[in-house]
C-alpha cells in the first residue's frame, strides 16, 4: 500500500473526482424542484444536459494538450478551481439562458477533470501500480455521486437550490487551498524521468495521434461507454420519478446504492486486474478477459423499467454502473499501458472527447423519444450491448496489446 507523498497525492486526486462529480450531479438530483421552479420541460432539460455534454466535449480537444504541456502540478488546481467557480455560477441564474451559460462554463472546465487524473497516476504510479490506483480513484469518485443525492435535497430543502450550488463549488475552493499550501512539487517524485518541458519530438501532435489505431481503439471503447455513464447520471432520477413515482428525496437512497455498485465495480476490476499482470497473465488477455466479463455484465440493463419493483431496477442498474467503472478502470489502464507517457492526457482528451459527442446524442435522444412516449425500453435496449461493441473496436483495431515503456 502507498505511503507517505504518494498515498496523499491520490487521497487529492479522489477527492477533486467528488467534487467533480458532485458538481456535475446537481442539476439532475434538483431536476424536480428546479422544474417546478423554472417552469423547465423535458427538452429544456434535454437541451442543459447536451450544452453541457457539447462545451465538455469542444474543450477537450484542447484540455489533453494543455495538461500534457504544464504537467500535471499545475494543473491540478487549474483544473479544480476553474470548474467549482463555474459550479457557483449556477447559484446566479434565473432563467433557461443564464443556466445554458452556466452549463456551458462548468463543462468546458469540467474537460480538464480526466486527462489531469489519468496523466497525475500515469506520471507517479508504476505500471503494476496504474490498475489498482485508477480503481481506487474511480471508485471513490463515485463517493461524490452517492453522496449528492443523499445529502444535496436536504441542503437544497434547508437553504435553496442557490445555497447547495454555492456550498459544493466553494468546497472545491477550499482543495485549491489544500493543494497550494502541500505543494506537491517537492513531495511526489515522479516514475521514470522528472516532468520537464518536452521536446518537440516529444510534445502532442495531433496529426500522430489521430494515425494512431491504439488511439481509435480506446475512443471507440469510450465512445460506446461513455455514452451510457451520460445517459445514467442525467436520466436514472427522472427515471425512478417518472417509471416508480419517487419524489426528489425518494430516489436519493436508490440512487446511492447504484453508485456505491460503481464503486464496488471500480474497486473489484482494478484490483483483479493488477493481480492478473502480477500473477504473469499477458497484458492482452488481462486487459480483454476483463472487459468481456464486465461486457456481459451489462446486458441486464434493458430489463430495468420492466421489472415493476424499483428496488430490483435499483439492483440492475447499480450491477450495470458497477461493470460500467470496472470497464473504465481497464479503458483507463490500457492508455497509461500502451500509450507513450507524454502524450497520455492528449489521448485521454480525445477520448474523452469522443464518448462527451457520443453523450450528447444519447441525452437529447432520450429527451426526445421520452417526450414521444416511447419510454426507457429502447434506450436501456440498446445501452446494454454498447459495451461488447466498445471490446469489439478495441479488438479490431488492436489486436495485440503490447505495454510501451515511456
Amino acid at each position: 500500500m502507498w505511503r507517505g507523498g504518494k498515498a496523499f497525492l491520490l487521497c487529492m486526486v479522489i477527492a477533486a473526482g467528488i467534487l467533480n462529480y458532485a458538481d456535475r450531479q446537481i442539476i439532475a438530483v434538483l431536476k424536480p424542484m428546479l422544474q417546478q421552479q423554472l417552469h423547465w420541460s423535458d427538452i429544456d432539460y434535454g437541451n442543459l444536459t447536451s450544452i453541457f455534454q457539447f462545451s465538455s466535449a469542444v474543450a477537450l480537444l484542447f484540455a489533453g494538450a494543455l495538461v500534457d504541456r504544464i504537467g500535471w502540478r499545475q494543473a491540478n488546481p487549474l483544473a479544480v478551481g476553474s470548474w467549482s467557480l463555474a459550479a457557483m455560477a449556477h447559484a446566479f441564474a434565473q432563467n433557461s439562458f443564464q443556466f445554458g451559460a452556466a452549463r456551458l462554463s462548468l463543462g468546458a472546465t469540467e474537460a480538464l477533470a480526466t486527462p489531469t487524473a489519468i496523466k497525475t497516476i500515469a506520471a507517479t504510479f508504476s505500471v503494476q501500480e496504474r490498475s489498482f490506483a485508477i480503481g481506487v480513484m474511480n471508485a471513490a469518485n463515485g463517493v461524490g455521486a452517492i453522496l449528492t443525492p443523499l445529502i444535496l435535497p436536504v441542503l437544497a430543502l434547508a437553504v435553496g437550490w442557490q445555497g447547495g450550488f454555492l456550498v459544493v463549488g466553494g468546497l472545491g475552493l477550499v482543495w485549491v487551498g489544500v493543494w497550494r499550501i502541500w505543494r506537491p512539487d517537492h513531495r511526489v517524485a515522479a516514475q521514470g524521468a522528472p516532468e520537464t518541458a518536452l521536446s518537440d519530438a516529444d510534445k502532442p501532435s495531433w496529426g500522430k495521434t489521430l494515425t494512431d489505431r491504439r488511439t481509435w481503439a480506446i475512443a471507440l471503447a469510450k465512445i460506446m461507454s461513455d455514452q451510457v455513464w451520460w445517459l445514467l447520471l442525467f436520466w436514472a432520477p427522472d427515471l425512478f420519478h417518472r417509471v416508480y413515482h419517487l419524489s426528489m428525496t425518494g430516489f436519493g437512497l436508490p440512487l446511492a446504492l447504484m453508485y456505491c455498485g460503481a464503486s464496488v465495480g471500480s474497486l473489484a476490476a482494478g484490483r483483479i486486474s493488477q493481480l492478473m499482470l502480477r500473477g504473469g497473465v499477458s497484458l492482452d488477455h488481462t486487459r480483454k478477459i476483463s472487459l468481456l466479463v464486465l461486457s456481459l455484465l451489462t446486458l441486464p440493463l434493458s430489463l430495468a423499467p420492466h421489472v415493476g419493483n424499483y428496488w430490483i431496477a435499483t439492483a440492475i442498474l447499480a450491477l450495470t454502473l458497477a461493470a460500467h467503472q470496472g470497464y473504465s478502470t481497464n479503458v483507463f489502464a490500457l492508455c497509461t499501458d500502451i500509450i507513450p507517457r507524454a502524450n497520455v492526457a492528449t489521448v485521454i482528451s480525445f477520448a474523452a472527447f469522443c464518448g462527451n459527442m457520443a453523450g450528447m446524442l444519447i441525452l437529447q435522444a432520450a429527451a426526445r423519444m421520452l417526450g414521444a412516449g416511447w419510454g426507457y425500453g429502447p434506450l436501456l435496449a440498446y445501452a446494454s450491448v454498447s459495451y461488447l461493441v466498445g471490446l469489439v473496436a478495441i479488438q479490431v483495431l488492436a489486436p495485440r496489446l503490447q505495454p510501451i515503456h515511456t
